[in-house]
């Protein structure tokens, strides 16, 4: 608590005082005081052990041998969401992109709104600080498209994340005694959980924010629907990504200049986005995969516009829809490993184990019948996605043609699911970062 007060008191001063200021070398001092406070705290509480530790062992290679301590604290919750929030809030009033507040009541409430606080989606002060300094009356229609978008988000975690980890934390936690058949299944229950599990919070945090007259900005937009790994990162976690886009990517110049400067940009932007997930090697390979399989779109001219763009309304995909969108998965399907194994070592040695021979191999369940609910589950989970894949959630517009009955049969079907599928209980993945 008393962190993100210290982080909120720093950066509505500093707003205060750009918003003085005319002199460009004090405006810059101001900046980079924010950037300095902010991404030092940061980096204290998330990377000082992981920069040390690797330090260290450097040194080492040449025959020294340091003697240090490192910080035995915990991550405050939220931080890298918060962080970034605040730190766009200065660097936008830097920009003269926005007013800055007089009213800290509001701009605490924007900091630390309580349904995005610890896992985003990561709001900018122009879209939401606005919505605390006007008026909000209740609108039964916003309340109720709310309801259901709660309602899905839950569905997405407590039936669909939370099954998926039952198997995932068994395979991973023991991949030395699975095929390799098994280990794919379990990279695949795994590559459907963090999706369910952290767009399912996305879902719960914007309608709760809905219902309280609150609009957040759009988190994911089906991003396993992709086509290419471009669009899946203009799809995915929505909020992070343009930040870096706006705040990052574009002042070290972006896709402008030369081929070589456009992919040394495009590696170093999925780098950091490696290191914001975790002080860990893992994270690192992780982010640098994903920048090389992105890199093909920039030598071959094929990048993808900024803006989203949905497949065809059509229910059947065409073939080359099918062919990317199966290209695209196989390959996140795959990364992933690197995100959710303990540590690098572990996931080249699960991925060696995928690549054996024993992939064609039979795969291998404790409990069959629970793999096949969870695989049916999936199957009905994407369908309906699919179905409402041009709308802001998947089930905003499911059924507004159906009769009353009909429709209100779906939500309590899906209510039946959550309390009769639900399974143990699982921490919200993005919570650790």
């Amino acid at each position: 608590m008393s962190l993100i007060l210290f982080s909120t008191i720093v950066d509505y001063s500093i707003g205060l005082s750009l918003s003085k200021q005319e002199d460009s070398f004090k405006r810059k001092g101001l900046l980079w005081t924010s950037v300095f406070i902010n991404l030092g705290l940061l980096g204290v509480f998330k990377y000082y052990n992981f920069f040390l530790e690797n330090f260290v062992q450097a040194f080492s290679l040449f025959g020294g041998d340091l003697r240090y301590n490192s910080l035995n604290i915990i991550l405050p919750v939220g931080i890298s969401f918060y962080t970034f929030q605040t730190l766009s809030y200065t660097i936008d009033i830097y920009r003269k992109q926005l007013e800055p507040t007089k009213n800290f009541v509001s701009f605490m409430a924007f900091v630390s709104f309580f349904p995005q606080l610890v896992a985003g989606p990561i709001e900018r002060a122009r879209d939401l600080l606005p919505q605390f300094e006007s008026k909000r009356t209740f609108n039964f229609n916003k309340a109720t498209d709310g309801l259901k978008q709660v309602l899905w988000g839950v569905f997405k975690k407590m039936v669909i994340a939370d099954n998926c980890a039952i198997f995932v934390d068994e395979f991973f936690g023991n991949h030395d005694a699975y095929s390799g058949s098994t280990l794919l299944i379990g990279a695949f229950f795994f590559t459907i959980q963090i999706y369910c599990d952290f767009s399912g919070y996305s879902d719960i945090a914007i309608g709760v924010s809905r219902l309280f007259g609150f609009n957040l900005s759009k988190n994911f937009a089906f991003p396993y629907f992709s086509r290419n790994i471009g669009e899946f990162w203009r799809r995915w976690h929505i909020s992070l990504t343009t930040w870096f886009r706006d705040y990052f990517y574009i002042p070290i110049g972006g896709s402008r200049g030369s081929k070589l400067f456009q992919i040394r940009n495009t590696i170093l932007i999925f780098l950091v986005i490696g290191l914001w997930h975790g002080a860990a090697w893992k994270f690192i390979v992780y982010g640098l995969i994903n920048a090389m399989h992105f890199l093909p779109l920039i030598i071959w001219g094929r990048k993808p516009s900024n803006k989203i763009k949905v497949q065809s309304t059509s229910l059947v995909p065409s073939a080359n829809e099918v062919f990317g969108i199966l290209k695209t998965f196989t390959f996140l399907v795959l990364v992933r490993v690197f995100f959710r194994a303990d540590n690098l070592q572990i996931a080249v040695s699960y991925l060696s184990e995928i690549f054996s021979s024993s992939l064609f191999t039979i795969p291998e369940f404790a409990n069959r019948t629970g793999a096949l609910v969870v695989f049916l589950g999936i199957i009905g989970f994407m369908c309906i996605e699919w179905l409402g894949k041009t709308n802001e959630y998947a089930i905003e517009k499911l059924g507004q043609t159906w009769r009353r009955p009909f429709r209100w049969a779906f939500y309590y079907i899906l209510v039946f699911c959550i309390f009769y599928f639900y399974a143990k209980p699982q921490q919200f993945i993005y919570f650790q970062f």
